[in-house]
């Protein structure tokens, strides 16, 4: 096919502007938004009051898809701030806030009811990377062929180090909350399509999931899209980042689509090499796909790039993903940003405050339009 279109859905989490703790309004943001006229970018409630979330058109240009982040963060910062609220980008909530608040919508309700503490304990923002796939054949095939890629992908955008005032040592401890749902993760090869049907049907019946969109796979085939939806990323503070891995998600799927032989790892070795990723970013060594050995974040970034090289040169991404590469590892990713602000200042709240900056810097820039 030819450049496949992208599509970016972001949560965020929502904060009181003078104390940086979470604030339960997403009820008043959504409300302000839909009174907006004519709004350019959606705005929705998600399974936390404190949460919210909002999402790109699809589109086959990274410039496009940049421009349209920000709008996005635009509108949900623009609704956040009628609520009395502001909105980050950020992949847990770092200050100790108490007992969160379910959404309380139906669907909301009865996963609180059937999933308990695991629900009441699941508060993490996620971004999720729709990339067009020709039919769900293909799409099965690309899961498969992109499962030991996607911990890279995780590295790259682990924004979520600290949870309710304590260092985690995770630089991704998003995912780690996520991991504890059953349906969550990368399991084996499915093979074809009727397995995958089969596997999620399952799930459904042991009541695993209450329906197919609870299949919280690291990648799944979306319900309502043709695309495949690249789940395992944290939500990024930059927008640069977020295209960065978009960029990288698509040239992913692009590749698996038309392999020969798509690698088939076993699960649990694809889930340990996202725990490894999830533990030090890009701070350590990384499982580099190529070789199933351990190498140099550096080194295993190159090698995805080299995995999926025709692809970005078919896109005309390679200069944008490479120097996109450079900026990320000069200055670290959202982790490890997080982290220099607390060594710096010795303040949870100024990590708060500088995710906060950060964000609305990210939608007052290039919005327009």
């Amino acid at each position: 096919m030819s450049v496949r279109q992208v599509g970016v859905e972001e949560e965020l989490l929502l904060v009181d502007p003078a104390t940086g703790r979470l604030t339960a309004v997403s009820r008043q943001a959504v409300r302000a938004h839909d009174a907006v006229p004519a709004a350019d970018a959606p705005v929705e409630a998600e399974l936390f009051l404190q949460q919210i979330e909002t999402q790109t058109p699809p589109t086959t240009d990274l410039g496009e898809l940049d421009t349209a982040l920000r709008r996005s963060r635009r509108a949900v910062g623009e609704a956040a701030a009628q609520a009395g609220a502001a909105a980050v980008a950020i992949g847990t909530p770092v200050l100790v806030d108490g007992r969160v608040t379910i959404t309380p919508q139906p669907r909301y309700l009865r996963i609180r009811q059937e999933y308990a503490e695991l629900a009441h304990s699941a508060l993490a923002c996620a971004m999720h990377v729709h990339v067009d796939i020709t039919s769900p054949e293909e799409g099965v095939r690309v899961l498969d062929g992109i499962a030991p890629w996607l911990p890279v992908l995780l590295a790259a955008s682990a924004n979520s180090p600290y949870l309710e005032g304590r260092d985690t040592g995770h630089a991704s401890w998003r995912s780690q909350i996520w991991g504890r749902w059953p349906s969550h993760g990368s399991g084996e090869p499915f093979g074809d399509v009727a397995t995958y049907h089969r596997v999620v049907e399952r799930m459904v019946e042991w009541g695993a999931a209450l329906d197919p969109a609870m299949a919280y796979f690291d990648a799944r085939l979306a319900a309502d899209l043709p695309t495949v939806e690249v789940r395992v990323a944290d939500v990024c503070t930059e927008v640069e980042d977020a295209v960065l891995v978009t960029a990288l998600a698509r040239a992913l799927v692009t590749t698996a689509a038309t392999e020969d032989a798509p690698a088939a790892w076993r699960g649990d070795l694809v889930r340990a090499a996202t725990w490894r990723a999830a533990r030090h970013g890009l701070a350590e060594r990384l499982v580099d796909p190529a070789t199933q050995a351990l190498a140099p974040a550096r080194d295993v970034l190159g090698s995805l790039v080299d995995h999926v090289r025709p692809a970005l040169e078919e896109a005309g991404d390679v200069e944008r993903v490479e120097d996109g590469l450079e900026v990320l590892l000069a200055r670290g990713g959202g982790a490890t940003r997080q982290r220099s602000v607390m060594e710096r200042t010795g303040s949870l709240e100024a990590v708060v405050a500088d995710v906060r900056e950060r964000t609305e810097a990210s939608w007052r820039t290039g919005a327009a339009g």
